[in-house]
């Protein structure tokens, strides 16, 4: 049996017909996603944060899960949302944006916000034999954390290393987004620090620049490292994807 770890939990907060599901990241939580959630329910919106499978739980269950699963997490609370609004939204950060970049292509959303999004995962040269280091190493160390919140890093949910073979796992799901980002047709806001150091900055000019759509917008932050959600300038990140849902909502009526 699996426990959700405590204040990790998905959340929905219902309210008018204008819809916005929120997807955290690779081995995050539901509570990335939250601050970015109460904002928008403040506003007026119904807002779902997922938690998307195998996450928020134990770091071992990551091992039986494919990005498959992780999409089907999105596609299902994609299901819940939509039926009880007119217009829904996309917002994800880290993985969770490549996530709704697919699911933008796949369902009938009206936008999708694209927050510290990887275009791919970064250079590594045990990439190469991760199917056989994922036996021998099964998880493998995250790095120095670079917060410029300190607060906020202290009450952080997220497992404490990546498995191996969820690597794997992030690697075919980019490689499924790279493959689809010419058929993503609907309006795109990519936001993402100059200050990442976990996904560089490069990443959101190479997703802009393959992106399918006209519609298309970025936005810089500096004063955050990769949980722009969580970071000082939060605020700026959350009235971005306002300004962005209002827009797009009067010129899709």
């Amino acid at each position: 049996m699996t426990y959700l770890i405590p204040t990790a939990e998905p959340f929905y907060f219902p309210g008018g017909p204008i819809g916005c599901l929120l997807v955290h990241g690779f081995t995050g939580s539901p509570k990335e996603m939250r601050w970015m959630g109460e904002h928008l329910s403040q506003r007026g919106y119904s807002v779902l944060g997922i938690r998307l499978a195998a996450h928020a739980t134990r770091p071992e269950d990551m091992l039986r899960a494919h990005w498959q699963d992780w999409f089907a997490s999105v596609e299902d609370d994609w299901h819940i949302l939509s039926k009880s609004c007119q217009q829904t939204f996309l917002a994800g950060l880290s993985m969770g944006g490549a996530l709704c970049l697919l699911a933008g292509m796949q369902f009938p959303a009206t936008g999708v916000v694209a927050m510290s999004t990887p275009y791919t995962v970064p250079r590594d040269p045990r990439l190469r034999y991760i199917k056989l280091l994922h036996w021998l190493q099964p998880s493998v160390a995250k790095g120095s954390p670079d917060w410029h919140n300190p607060q906020a890093a202290l009450d952080h949910v997220d497992y404490p290393s990546y498995p191996t073979r969820s690597i794997m796992e992030l690697r075919a799901l980019l490689a499924e987004m790279r493959a689809n980002l010419k058929n993503v047709k609907i309006p795109v806001l990519l936001i993402h620090s100059q200050q990442d150091h976990t996904v560089l900055p490069e990443n959101m000019l190479a997703i802009y620049n393959a992106l399918g759509t006209d519609r298309k917008s970025m936005l810089w932050v500096e004063d955050s490292n990769h949980v722009i959600t969580r970071e000082p300038e939060r605020l700026r990140v959350f009235q971005a994807a306002e300004d962005f849902i209002q827009q797009n909502v009067k010129n899709a009526i």
